[in-house]
């Protein structure tokens, strides 16, 4: 089959991971992709490396008319069979261009909160499929009216390549750390936000540090409460066994120098990308049971879910995935339960099929 993808963000956003990724996972399939980007972009080189046919193209928002052009030019001179979108600034856009051209249109959708009464309502019918990324997320559509036979489930796609457990790479991280090499290592990869339940999860580090002396917690991301968060770990006791590391451009490698992961938010999650790439990498996670983080991991096969915002019980949970034999278990079940559910190759299949469904 004959692919367009159109996605002109430019940020490194969960959106645009998914789209790289579906997009890779198509091509692997043996599908001709080709993808309208944003130029020099995050998408743009991550395609260019997969082999896509690319055309640059900016939308600026819904009325940037030099963006409707590139997209119908590529479209009326590939006739693809399917095109294919993932952000909101470009469904009317996509919309406009699988009508003139009779092409049929696949629209992702990553957010729970709803669009625009007209959009909201217009979207999910005009489009010939579309698609929430989790359980979770379709439910919140279906309560906003949408029907139930309109709006279809596809799972955020990983590379299990990309996510493969490295032990050398492991080896030199904790080293460049300086964190021993037979510490436990507890990885935080996201927003430095409230919401996402960080502060729940220093109380809870606190807690396990002081029984469990191996325990260190690696932090990756950035965001508005990033200050306060390093003041509360520097008036804290354990401050040398925590490492706050910023943003990083490409956390793969981090995976494997982690231990666990928690997913602790206490806002509603749309689905959980780091939970599944996290086990990809033979990482158990502990998750809060909110939103769609309970549809990414298997409870007590491949993790644990917690009540969100309890401190008390992420403390014991940290402390029993402490326990090897309650890890390494989990650890191997982990990367096998993702190749199952959420590896490129499952995606790409199901994707394919949904297409076919009448």
């Amino acid at each position: 089959m004959k692919f367009l993808f159109v996605g002109t963000n430019p940020e490194n956003t969960g959106a645009a991971t998914h789209f790289v990724a579906l997009a890779q996972g198509m091509v692997e399939a043996g599908h001709q992709v080709s993808a309208v980007v944003y130029p020099n972009g995050l998408i743009a080189n991550a395609l260019a490396k997969a082999g896509a046919k690319l055309y640059p193209a900016k939308f600026r928002n819904v009325f940037d008319l030099r963006g409707y052009r590139a997209t119908f030019k590529a479209a009326r001179d590939l006739q693809p069979d399917w095109l294919v979108g993932n952000f909101g600034k470009e469904y009317w856009p996509l919309i406009l261009v699988s009508r003139l051209l009779g092409i049929p249109l696949a629209l992702f959708r990553h957010r729970t909160p709803p669009m625009g009464r007209v959009s909201g309502y217009l979207v999910p019918r005009l489009a010939q499929r579309f698609f929430a990324v989790s359980a979770h997320a379709r439910q919140a559509y279906l309560e906003r009216g949408v029907p139930s036979p309109l709006v279809r489930v596809l799972y955020n796609p990983v590379n299990m390549e990309a996510c493969k457990p490295d032990p050398q790479r492991r080896s030199e991280i904790l080293h460049q750390l300086g964190i021993p090499q037979d510490a436990i290592v507890l990885g935080y990869f996201g927003r430095i936000h409230h919401s996402k339940g960080i502060f729940t999860l220093l109380e809870a580090l606190d807690g396990a540090m002081a029984q469990e002396s191996r325990l260190h917690c690696l932090w990756l991301g950035h965001g508005p409460d990033v200050q306060q968060l390093g003041e509360r770990i520097e008036a804290g006791s354990f401050a040398h066994r925590h490492h706050m590391l910023g943003w990083i451009d490409d956390v793969h490698p981090y995976y494997s120098a982690i231990s666990m992961l928690a997913f602790p938010s206490i806002a509603t999650e749309t689905f959980g990308r780091v939970s599944v790439e996290a086990q990809a990498a033979g990482a158990p996670v502990l998750g809060s049971n909110i939103g769609g983080v309970p549809e990414t991991l298997s409870p007590n096969v491949t993790g644990l879910l917690l009540p969100p915002g309890n401190a008390a019980a992420w403390r014991n949970a940290i402390l029993k995935m402490c326990e090897v034999d309650v890890r390494e278990p989990m650890s191997v079940a982990a990367r096998d339960f993702v190749d199952r559910h959420f590896s490129t190759r499952v995606i790409a299949d199901e994707f394919v099929r949904i297409l076919g469904d009448n």
